[in-house]
């Protein structure tokens, strides 16, 4: 049983370490976020990550991902990977010639949240985009998890990523990882952490395995798992890797409410929903077959309700009510580690309520459901 801290309301959807109602989030954002803030900067402190994303007057643009960070004199960016070092910008990580990353080979089919319409798992878009007509048996998606992110968010899945940050390892060259796409290798999907925040090594290793694809004439899809906190005109580059290839960009909208996702992820979401809408107006349609973006959106219990769940419906659906949306089930992690699993309930009505605006709505993690 979590009590809130602000209105003084018990209840077991309530996260004690979190400490904050939804209600109070949304209808008392000022002291619901000074209060969260003061958790977020707790927690990035342990892993010697700025507690926001800097803001110094005279500091250094960096502008790799969407937190614009401006790096101050002996000062480090929110991910941890750029240092501003007597006034130069110092790029441990993120450029082709140094990626943090852990990699490797997951068998196809995958659990993949687009498993449910891309060519790895179902065929779609054989011949052009996959090797066989359905599943691809005995190929394989390079997975790339990116030691880094642009958001904080308290109930991360991954949040063990954060450790790759503190310690800048391990260190693999875009030229290095490229090198692991073999005949077997049908796509390669980056995730995280997040790729937004090491994008040029990202799109440098996808430019070099597709070429190398390519020459020898056979498919290699490009596919993105992000946060949608990205660059924009580095954005665009990685949808039109994902376009041609036959990949996808699935973006993780974690919330509608601006405030909420302030209070659980550390940013504002604005960036993210521009990016998705940027994306999914300029490309969507140009591939309508085989879709190029996807949505996905996790259940915390207590927070994210029906409510978010049919305000992002909404949005996805005035772009194009076609494009797919998952509806992922939570496991407690993290800070909200308390919190208990998303309950069938809860995802049912939101499936139900994502159903009324889009045409292709699934559950995710359907074996978390409690």
């Amino acid at each position: 049983m979590g009590k809130c801290q602000i209105c003084h309301v018990n209840h077991p959807l309530i996260g004690h370490n979190l400490g904050i109602c939804l209600n109070c989030i949304r209808t008392r954002p000022e002291q619901a976020l000074q209060m969260a803030n003061q958790i977020h900067t707790k927690t990035r402190v342990r892993f010697n990550l700025p507690p926001t994303p800097p803001n110094d007057e005279n500091g250094l643009f960096c502008g790799v991902c969407a937190n614009n960070c401006k790096i101050g004199i002996g000062k480090k960016g929110y991910c941890g990977l750029v240092e501003n070092k007597e006034s130069k910008l110092v790029r441990h990580a993120g450029t082709p010639e140094k990626g943090i990353l852990s990699w490797y080979y997951d068998s196809l089919p995958t659990n993949c949240v687009a498993w449910w319409f891309c060519p790895g798992c179902t065929g779609a878009g054989y011949p052009k985009y996959a090797y066989t007509a359905h599943v691809e048996t005995g190929y394989y998606n390079l997975a790339v998890f990116y030691g880094s992110c642009s958001l904080d968010c308290l109930f991360c899945q991954n949040w063990h990523y954060r450790k790759h940050a503190a310690r800048l390892q391990p260190i693999v060259s875009a030229q290095e990882l490229a090198e692991k796409v073999d005949e077997k290798t049908s796509c390669i999907c980056y995730f995280g952490g997040d790729p937004s925040t090491q994008m040029p090594h990202a799109l440098k290793t996808s430019q070099l395995a597709v070429k190398k694809a390519e020459e020898n004439k056979r498919i290699l899809r490009v596919c993105w798992e992000t946060n949608g906190y990205m660059n924009p005109q580095l954005a665009d580059q990685a949808a039109t890797l994902a376009l041609k290839s036959g990949g996808n960009i699935k973006f993780d909208l974690k919330t509608w409410d601006e405030n909420l996702n302030q209070a659980l992820c550390g940013t504002s979401n604005q960036p993210t929903i521009e990016r998705f809408k940027e994306i999914g107006t300029k490309y969507y349609d140009k591939r309508a077959e085989l879709p190029v973006l996807t949505a996905s959106t996790l259940l915390v219990p207590g927070y994210v309700d029906r409510e978010e769940v049919e305000k992002i419906a909404q949005f996805i659906a005035e772009i194009n009510p076609e494009i797919p949306y998952t509806l992922l089930a939570f496991y407690p992690q993290y800070v909200m580690n308390d919190l208990p699993t998303t309950s069938r309930k809860q995802a049912n009505e939101c499936l139900e309520t994502a159903k009324n605006h889009l045409t292709n709505v699934r559950i995710g993690n359907i074996h978390l459901l409690s």
